[in-house]
């Protein structure tokens, strides 16, 4: 028997009171929906009476007057609690409410998950499906190649060194069919490994074989196909891999997202990673808002120039705080961190990091290990430029120093081996911009010790 929705209605004084008395016992005779109340959000063209009594005994549900001048988060939220609310219902229209508001107020009704909906649009909260029986988290990003995987490696060689034994769960968009295990703290995984697993059909650079080459840990590789604007998933099978994950031989788990899509699993705790190198508007706007309020500790990766000046990464930092205030912020930066010894030797670089900071990430690599580097390429992600880049350098290395995205593994490993380069992987951490910051590891662990405390309570 499907139970009783019960909505909030936004209304406003651009329509006449029988109007809106109308629509709201039209909403209320459909079945399974009860009008619990409703919020007055503006507007007084039409409005001849302004007493909350006077519309609450109108409209025989209980109204609350909007506080807040420009737009009602708080009035809206408290209606929300105070009724049990499972659907805000929006009656309202222009020019009381134009679309960035709208949106404003979408974000703040879906981090209560609690579904927004009007007569011709339906914004409901993501997917999170109750399954874990261990603490887990889940690390989630604004977008894609901002580093969720970098950040999620780190995160699980320091937990794992501090000995919570974790495990990872990735969805990709080049993920298995079927949840697919890899033994990282027991495989030899190498170069040639990874280039025979690609040959027999495997995505052996999806994210869940990064996470098990970078951090020695038992990973979990799930597939997904589509994102929606406030993070759902057409189809994947994650809930699948979360319930292996609940019975390997893990004692945490670490969700992680693909693109700006959330994985459809509910966790103790959240990161989530902004990168500064997304138009801003993409951030403070549409379902930006909503993610950064998701979030427990938040880290804002791509803090450098040409990608972000000190002006931006302010004004985004700025912005969290005021979105969400009780989280922990830290702005980094990534650095490449190469898995095997590359001293003296002649490289070349393939990476997925723009050009505009290649020169950096040169100079980083030839200070602290010692090293040449002959040549780069940002193509990873694109064939045939890849190709063109290697066939440029390849004569002139030794070695070739790749991230394991993309075509790190059927064109960078393949083409090197052919040529009898050592192949080397490389890692990127992340680093923060300066010292005024909490420390990031000690950030990650009182958020890992927060989600076990979480879920302990719960259990």
């Amino acid at each position: 028997m499907k139970s009783i929705t019960k909505i909030l209605c936004l209304v406003d004084g651009e329509h006449y009171l029988p109007v809106t008395q109308q629509a709201i016992n039209t909403l209320n005779n459909q079945k399974h929906n009860k009008i619990v109340g409703a919020v007055f959000i503006g507007g007084t063209e039409k409005l001849r009476d302004e007493s909350e009594e006077s519309y609450s005994k109108k409209l025989k549900i209980p109204v609350q007057f909007a506080k807040d001048k420009n737009i009602p988060y708080t009035t809206i939220e408290n209606m929300i609690k105070k009724y049990n609310v499972d659907t805000v219902y929006d009656l309202s229209d222009e020019p009381i409410l134009d679309y960035p508001k709208r949106f404003k107020i979408a974000c703040r009704i879906l981090n209560q998950n609690i579904t927004y909906e009007g007569p011709d649009f339906k914004f409901k909260p993501p997917t999170q499906y109750e399954i874990m029986e261990k603490p887990s988290i889940t690390i989630l990003g604004t977008g894609k190649r901002i580093g969720k995987t970098a950040v999620s490696g780190f995160v699980s060689r320091l937990i794992d060194k501090k000995n919570y034994k974790p495990c990872v769960i990735a969805m990709g968009r080049g993920g298995p069919e079927e949840p697919e295990i890899v033994h990282g703290e027991k495989l030899e995984i190498n170069p040639e490994f990874l280039l025979e697993q690609s040959e027999k059909g495997v995505h052996a650079a999806s994210d869940h074989w990064e996470d098990a080459l970078m951090s020695r840990i038992l990973t979990i590789g799930c597939r997904r196909c589509g994102g929606g604007m406030a993070g759902e998933v057409f189809l994947t099978n994650m809930k699948k891999g979360a319930q292996l994950a609940n019975n390997v031989n893990s004692e945490f788990a670490i969700f992680e997202g693909s693109g700006a899509a959330i994985p459809p699993i509910k966790t103790n705790k959240k990161i989530v990673l902004i990168g500064a190198n997304q138009p801003l508007e993409n951030l403070t706007n549409y379902f930006g808002p909503y993610r950064i309020g998701l979030g427990d500790l938040i880290i804002l990766t791509m803090c450098e120039e040409p990608m972000a000046d000190n002006n931006k990464i302010k004004e985004i930092e700025e912005f969290t705080r005021k979105i969400n205030p009780n989280s922990t912020i830290i702005s980094t930066v990534f650095r490449p961190k190469p898995l095997n010894n590359i001293t003296n030797k002649k490289v070349l670089f393939a990476t997925t990091a723009p050009e505009s900071v290649q020169d950096k990430l040169v100079n980083y690599l030839e200070e602290k290990y010692n090293c040449e580097v002959i040549g780069t390429t940002p193509h990873l992600s694109n064939r045939p430029l890849l190709r063109k880049d290697i066939e440029k350098y390849i004569d002139k290395a030794e070695v070739m120093l790749t991230e394991l995205k993309a075509a790190a593994v059927d064109v960078a490993t393949k083409d090197a081996l052919a040529h009898d380069l050592e192949v080397v992987y490389c890692d990127n951490i992340p680093v923060p911009i300066n010292d005024s910051y909490p420390d990031l590891s000690e950030s990650i662990i009182k958020l890992v010790d927060s989600a076990i405390e979480d879920f302990n309570s719960s259990h």
